[in-house]
């Protein structure tokens, strides 16, 4: 079998609508997509006398983030947001259990998508300058375990 080179364009983002089991929201506009596999990871210094004067470790904690980063999509006519990026925008303004969403996401040959059941979402400064098209990002921070599921044709 020989491995290819990704391209990260090709990651697929949804967020899911909040409302109806297995409706799912494609996170539109996106330039770049940073999956952080090990934020807000927490370790614990293990090392004794016996350990010769090498450091030692344990992990206690497990945790990840997906920040998002692209153009604001936007409705001329109606003001209406990309219908994922104003998902995003909602959860963003929620605190408490409220706050939690889920999304999930692969690339187009993954057989399973890996999914963030809860999450937290964190929209990040939008805006430019003269001749820039208007940004729009979110950093997602996972909440408990992740899980996967198999991608449906």
């Amino acid at each position: 079998m020989a491995v290819k080179k990704i391209p990260a364009r090709d990651i697929i983002v949804q967020v899911h609508d909040g409302e109806t089991p297995g409706t799912w929201i494609d996170i539109k506009g996106l330039t770049t997509a940073t999956i952080n596999p090990a934020e807000n990871e927490e370790v614990v210094d293990a090392t004794t006398f016996g350990s010769d004067g090498h450091y030692e470790q344990l992990v206690m904690q497990r945790g990840a983030s997906i920040t998002l980063e692209g153009f604001k999509l936007q409705d001329p006519d109606t003001g209406d947001l990309d219908p994922g990026q104003e998902r995003c925008e909602e959860l963003a303004t929620e605190t408490g259990v409220a706050s939690l969403g889920s999304i999930r996401f692969r690339h187009p040959a993954d057989s399973e998508w890996r999914i963030w059941p809860e999450a937290t979402f964190s929209v990040g400064e939008q805006g430019g300058g003269n001749n820039d098209l208007t940004s729009w990002s979110c950093t997602i921070v996972r909440s408990g375990a992740s899980t996967t599921e198999a991608v449906s044709s």
